[in-house]
């Protein structure tokens, strides 16, 4: 008897599942090539900041006037300034203030805002007119201009000084954010069922409305650190920031305006690590929103 083959069809197997890694559960956008390099650039400058003698050994105040303006040379890859200070080492130190300054403002108007606009839109009334009364007034000030009135009553300005007045008028727009971001929350369901059950004002804020009002405040303070960086280079280009012998970008961009037809490196270098802070903070931002705003949010 003919030995009789089967034919019919066998059920598929179910594919093995495949193990995702601790990058392959990241959201898209933050698994995206242009977000990493940011990612790596924005850390690289912070560590810049912290530990300046992980990138240069090179004192950036010892100077010799033989070598000033003078271009590259082995063990100094910028050249040196018009005192003949190593120019790597000197745009190296000069991320620790401008890093600095833009954390330090972006944390504590940070603060402010979320505390003074989830106060504003969760009582509203008299607290509301009164907090965002004071936010249109100093909203209305041009942020660099009011600076530059107020820098100049100091006769020493350092990098807590500068911070001070960026914060004084940089709050404003996070409140707003926070308080419209409060005002859609405060009247959802949940929100009621909370009171009705006899939440208290400081839990209710805490557990069910901050949580999920804060994530569009995160992303535009995010995306404002490299603003504030770049208004404190603006400030001390213009001679209204910081001060000698601090040493900072906007300190380096303005002594090299005079020089830099014979010496273009003094111009080059401070710019172009100050655009590329700029540009890695704003990318940051910019993914951070993607990721968190659930209309354009991807798996």
């Amino acid at each position: 008897m003919a030995d009789r083959t089967d034919y019919s069809p066998t059920p598929t197997q179910a594919a093995p599942r495949r193990r995702l890694t601790l990058v392959g559960r990241l959201p898209r956008p933050l698994r995206a090539p242009l977000f990493v390099v940011a990612a790596l650039i924005a850390a690289g400058y912070v560590l810049m900041a912290v530990w300046p003698s992980l990138f240069t050994s090179a004192d950036p105040m010892h100077c010799e006037l033989r070598l000033s303006g003078a271009g590259p040379a082995p063990g100094h890859p910028f050249g040196f300034d018009m005192q003949g200070c190593d120019y790597f080492a000197n745009v190296v130190h000069g991320a620790r203030p401008s890093i600095a300054i833009g954390l330090l403002v972006t944390a504590v108007t940070f603060v402010l805002g979320a505390v003074l606009g989830a106060l504003a839109g969760y009582f509203g009334g008299i607290v509301d007119g009164v907090v965002s009364r004071i936010a249109d007034v100093v909203f209305g000030l041009p942020m660099i201009i009011a600076a530059i009135v107020v820098l100049n009553l100091f006769e020493e300005r350092t990098i807590w000084t500068v911070s001070l007045v960026l914060i004084v008028f940089g709050w404003p727009g996070g409140m707003r954010y926070m308080r419209g971001s409060v005002l859609k929350i405060r009247n959802l369901e949940y929100v009621q069922a909370a009171r009705v059950l006899g939440g208290s004002h400081l839990r209710i804020m805490g557990t069910h409305i901050a949580p999920n009002a804060l994530t569009s405040l995160i992303v535009l303070k995010t995306l404002e650190i490299g603003g504030v960086i770049a208004a404190e280079a603006a400030l001390t280009f213009l001679g209204i920031g910081l001060q000698p012998p601090s040493i900072s970008w906007g300190l380096q961009l303005s002594t090299a305006q005079a020089q830099w037809q014979a010496s273009p490196h003094l111009l080059v270098y401070p710019a172009l690590f100050l655009t590329g802070a700029v540009l890695a903070f704003v990318v940051l931002g910019d993914s951070l929103r993607e990721t968190l705003d659930p209309k354009g949010k991807q798996s």
